[in-house]
């Protein structure tokens, strides 16, 4: 299970850095439907990974990271599905 965990942890921060490579090469803006989706992922595979391991400090960064993922996107969606109202 902890290898497992591991690879989940790794994934989280490997998607991390892609999203921030790509806003800061200007390739994906920091309002964008991909980096906010990715940037939830990342976050929410590395507060699973932080937790499992007891570091919790980062956990909880993680956990709340997550939390501005899940109501950056609802609005996104609320968004959407007003425009096709």
């Amino acid at each position: 299970m902890s290898t497992f965990i591991t690879a989940i942890g790794t994934l989280g921060a490997i998607a991390l850095l892609i999203a921030y490579g790509l806003v800061s090469t200007s390739r994906m803006t920091g309002d964008s439907l991909a980096y906010q989706a990715i940037n939830l992922g990342g976050a929410a595979a590395l507060a699973i990974n932080s937790g499992y391991h007891g570091a919790w400090p980062s956990a909880i960064l993680n956990i709340v990271w997550s939390a501005i993922g899940v109501l950056t996107l609802s609005r996104f969606i609320a968004r959407r599905a007003a425009r096709k109202s």
